[in-house]
């Protein structure tokens, strides 16, 4: 009774969304070492005082997540149920033509995720559904300082919000389990910072870093639906607090144009997942039954590797295409169904088209298959064999002057 309400939340590259932008997506997310549009807000700050142009762009990037278990010993097969999560972006670029600054804005959530497993599946005890979110505000400041360089750096707010369920194995006179939910939003700090060159050979370099964003959830909400002879057990109304790192990223990345119809871009990110040691809840109620938790993650850092092309195939057209791959940073006994991570590869596509001389319509298409990976997991014991593809399509608006 006392893991069954352990919180199961978990963090992995699967809940890093990298969605940030349509041109990037479609160039496999690359954009550390380009000039593209106000989305430099995200991949590389020091980017933003180089953009020729001011830009108010907003897009959305509805991301499919299809998951299968398979029970260790089983034929059966639990699949996750159709939900649709809704990663976006926002951002403002502003600053004097021909000056040495310019000013942005960036609203995006670079975490987050939606997973429903339902409340009949064999890892109900683990988890039954979870709905993330990190939305990160950030205000920017970019400065040239020279015609080859530029710096630029921004404060982070985040704004994270989590509801998940798990049944809990205490039935009530009809036979139905107990169900533990945990509701509630916290906030975080952090920046962003990254200096941008352009080199004699005319090959482009950015270097960003994201700092780690402690999010603090206070007073969330634990319900807990049992029996009414097991009530005492778990009081009613109860609180929890929490405190949850999400990691920092060192991204570096390159543009080369071998001629005025193509770009290609490379990228390289380092994600330090290290900090996730432990999964701690303090629940403001205990009892014999309800302790605080304290959950080991011992998460190792990640790396990703990303390149992408863009070919101009007109003065409004231009077609896009990347791919990539990424390791996981969740160690074998470890791995839970709210992100059943494993090393993955994914290929991107899409278009951009130049609806008027100020505004662009951007479309993105984005694949990844997650390998498939047998666990056991330590605490819960839940045992089989996790497999997972996601499909996210994108769209945005920019307009520009």
């Amino acid at each position: 009774m006392l893991l069954a309400c352990l919180p199961a939340l978990s963090f992995a590259q699967g809940f890093q969304v990298n969605l940030e932008g349509q041109k990037q997506i479609g160039m496999g997310h690359t954009g550390t070492g380009l000039l593209q549009d106000g989305a430099s807000v995200f991949f590389n700050p020091g980017a933003m005082a180089m953009l020729p142009q001011n830009y108010i762009q907003g897009g959305i990037s509805p991301l499919i997540f299809k998951s299968v278990f398979n029970p260790s010993g089983s034929n059966d097969q639990f699949y996750t149920k159709n939900k649709i999560a809704t990663p976006f972006s926002f951002y403002a670029v502003w600053g004097p033509k021909s000056n040495w600054w310019k000013f942005g804005v960036g609203v995006y959530t670079p975490f987050g995720g939606l997973t429903d497993w339902g409340n009949q599946w064999q890892g109900k005890y683990a988890l039954e559904s979870l709905n993330l979110k990190a939305i990160y505000i950030q205000p920017t400041l970019s400065i040239k300082l020279a015609d080859f360089v530029s710096i630029g750096g921004g404060f982070v707010y985040n704004i994270g919000s989590v509801d998940l369920t798990r049944a809990i194995p205490v039935s009530d006179a009809n036979g139905n389990d107990g169900q533990a939910r945990l509701k509630g939003t916290g906030h975080g700090y952090g920046w962003n910072a990254g200096i941008f060159f352009k080199t004699e050979s005319g090959i482009t370099v950015g270097i960003d870093y994201r700092s780690k964003v402690n999010t603090t959830i206070k007073n969330g909400n634990a319900i807990f639906g049992v029996a009414p002879s097991l009530a005492a057990n778990f009081p009613q109304p109860n609180t929890f607090t929490a405190s949850i790192p999400l990691p920092s990223t060192t991204s570096l990345g390159f543009g080369f144009y071998p001629s005025k119809r193509w770009t290609l871009a490379a990228d390289v990110n380092y994600v330090h997942w290290s900090v996730y040691k432990v999964l701690a809840f303090d629940y403001a109620q205990n009892t014999a039954t309800l302790q605080d938790t304290y959950s080991p993650r011992n998460y190792k850092d990640a790396v990703s590797l990303r390149g992408g092309a863009q070919y101009a195939a007109s003065d409004k057209l231009f077609l896009r295409a990347g791919g990539g791959y990424a390791t996981t940073a969740v160690l074998d006994g470890y791995v839970t169904p709210e992100a059943p991570d494993a090393n993955r590869y994914y290929f991107t596509g899409g278009l951009g088209y130049k609806l008027a001389s100020r505004l662009d319509l951007d479309v993105s298409f984005e694949y990844e298959k997650l390998l498939s990976r047998t666990q056991t997991n330590i605490e819960s014991q839940l045992s089989g064999t996790f497999k997972t593809h996601v499909y996210i399509p994108g769209v945005s608006l920019a307009y520009h002057w």
